[in-house]
């Protein structure tokens, strides 16, 4: 196990005609290369950080120069406290699982898995510990596992092929996992299995890791801390509910969302409020919005477009519209037969982000 630390590490590219600036045309041009910028960050040992953001964010850059696979152009990477900037792959300690998997194709599972040991001479003492460690990785991968042992890769499907990698980092020991996207080409199903699974098996062996994805069900499920990324940049670190109760931007606010029914956070012109909101933007959750009937009470008066109803929940799914802006709202689904086509709304909780910037500026009712 290791603490990481990453200090002001950058890493550009020329992204030319066919490189990175494909994946974020906006920002990425060959006038405009792709960068990673004086990004610091400290993950603790034995944690499970989630590397969360749009494609083309630059997540998978980020755990190639951990691992070594890329060289940064200035900056550090630390394992408890020791710079590894020089320091081979090979030499580092990591567990890597890729999407591909990166099987050894002419070795069985069985080799594949042990493949660490099988490139070492042979001791009775190395041969001991590669069987022990065999043994413990089945046991926790499921006693289903052993009947994929003789078989070759190309004869795996994509989720067996996924336990095989997973079970051939464990038996190497290592002091860091990094995961990037490794279920993305399982359904949907297999998905929900194996990161359970692996977050048991994470939470049994406290192994450093680092795992990006694009996923969000898939980093609230497995982060003890989640960084979201964004353009080559660290946009917030902190705990899940955390950033979703205290965002730092609007970039956060709206890309992280817990309930796929509602857009991630409802965003209004603060004119629209009030006027000495101009500059500002109201940035309120759809559970934290609160209905009364007709103009009394709250001043702010809205339209109801639209009801949907989520059986599953027993919500039903209100869209609004509060001068020209459309928002979104949620309310017990036994009330959709006596609801009004005009509602006063009041706001439970709600954020003010700076127009321009898009930095949080306050939230409502302030915590003490």
């Amino acid at each position: 196990m290791a603490t990481i630390e990453l200090r002001n590490l950058c890493k550009s590219f020329d992204t030319g005609k066919q490189g990175l600036g494909r994946l974020h045309p906006q920002r990425n041009t060959p006038s405009q290369p792709f960068m990673i910028k004086d990004l610091n960050l400290t993950i603790p040992d034995g944690k499970t950080m989630v590397v969360l953001g749009p494609t083309g964010c630059g997540k998978s850059t980020l755990l190639r120069l951990i691992g070594g696979l890329m060289t940064p152009d200035a900056g550090e990477i630390l394992y408890d406290g020791v710079s590894v900037n020089h320091v081979p792959p090979g030499e580092r300690q990591i567990g890597m699982i890729f999407q591909n998997y990166a099987l050894y194709p002419h070795f069985t599972s069985r080799k594949n898995v042990l493949s660490y040991f099988l490139f070492r001479k042979s001791t009775p003492e190395l041969d001991a510990m590669a069987q022990e460690k065999y043994r413990k990785t089945s046991e926790l991968l499921g006693v289903d596992i052993e009947y994929l042992m003789e078989k070759m890769p190309a004869h795996l499907s994509g989720g067996e092929k996924q336990r095989i990698a997973l079970g051939r980092c464990i038996t190497r020991d290592p002091r860091l996992f990094l995961l990037d996207e490794p279920f993305s080409n399982l359904d949907q199903p297999l998905r929900e299995k194996y990161r359970v699974q692996l977050k048991k098996l994470l939470r049994h062996f406290q192994i450093t890791t680092i795992y990006v994805t694009h996923d969000q069900r898939e980093a609230l499920v497995l982060a003890d801390l989640l960084a979201i990324m964004n353009i080559g940049t660290i946009e917030q670190i902190g705990t899940p509910q955390e950033l979703y109760e205290k965002p730092r931007s609007m970039f956060v606010a709206e890309f992280l969302n817990f309930d796929s029914d509602t857009p991630a956070i409802n965003v209004i012109n603060g004119e629209v409020i009030a006027s000495k909101l101009r500059g500002m933007v109201i940035g309120v959750r759809s559970e934290d919005i609160e209905l009364g009937e007709g103009r009394l009470g709250p001043a702010v008066v809205a339209s109801v477009t639209e009801m949907r109803h989520v059986p599953i929940k027993h919500t039903a799914i209100l869209s609004l519209n509060i001068g020209g802006t459309d928002l979104y709202a949620q309310i017990p689904s036994e009330e959709m037969a006596t609801l009004p086509d005009e509602v006063s709304l009041r706001f439970k909780r709600y954020h003010l982000f700076d127009k321009s910037t898009g930095v949080r500026l306050q939230t409502f009712p302030e915590e003490s």
